[in-house]
């Protein structure tokens, strides 16, 4: 048997070396680029901060309103309908006028809280405990000569409420008194050298009063 001849062993070799070379290139190691974007990781999503929302501050609590007196003229009757009360309020003081339209009477005065109490006293140990009602009514008691008496003023508008006229006539000292209700009805005394007596009616329109054949003339009263 003949052996294959020194060109066709070469030729061999050649077809093995190309087949060995064609394998490598179709299988061989991937590229250093390609290897590294497959290898890398991801980027992880970013995520953008939220600023945290500011603790509410607290509100302060308001601090409580302080009552102010309504200046205004306040008329009524006691509840047991015997006498009549009214009270002037300005600038925090207060003036009030209790009356039975005979012979009892008294003034008293005083400041006004500022809850809108009414602390008011007068001659004889006269009192007047009342409160301000919304700048609408005083409601209270009073005591007079001994008797205590509840009442009710609502606000007046002229010419219902407080008159006073003061002045000598024939030598006499003249002191008057009038409380004027929103229905007309007057109640007043009159003194003369402190001896009462029923008042005259006055024109509340005018002020004008005749007292023993003098012409005077009441005005509202106020602190």
């Amino acid at each position: 048997m003949k052996r294959p001849g020194p060109l066709l062993t070469l030729l061999a070799g050649l077809v093995l070396g190309l087949f060995l070379l064609t394998l490598d290139a179709t299988t061989g190691t991937r590229t250093a680029s390609s290897a590294n974007e497959e290898g890398s990781p991801g980027r992880a999503p970013v995520r953008s901060a939220t600023p945290a929302a500011p603790s509410p501050i607290p509100s302060a609590s308001p601090s409580p309103s302080r009552v102010r007196a309504a200046d205004a003229d306040y008329a009524g009757r006691t509840d047991d309908g015997t006498a009549s009360v009214a009270v002037s309020v300005e600038n925090g003081r207060a003036i009030a006028y209790y009356c039975d339209g005979r012979a009892e009477e008294s003034w008293l005065k005083g400041d006004v809280g500022d809850d809108g109490t009414l602390r008011l006293t007068g001659g004889h140990g006269a009192r007047l405990d009342g409160t301000l009602t919304d700048g609408a009514r005083v409601d209270g008691t009073v005591t007079v000569g001994g008797g205590r008496h509840a009442f009710t003023a609502d606000r007046a508008r002229k010419p219902s409420g407080l008159w006073r006229a003061t002045a000598t006539v024939r030598s006499a000292r003249i002191d008057g008194g009038w409380i004027v209700l929103k229905d007309g009805t007057q109640v007043g005394v009159v003194t003369r050298d402190g001896e009462p007596s029923p008042a005259p009616r006055l024109d509340p329109a005018t002020g004008a009063v005749t007292v023993d054949g003098e012409r005077l003339t009441a005005r509202p009263a106020t602190p």
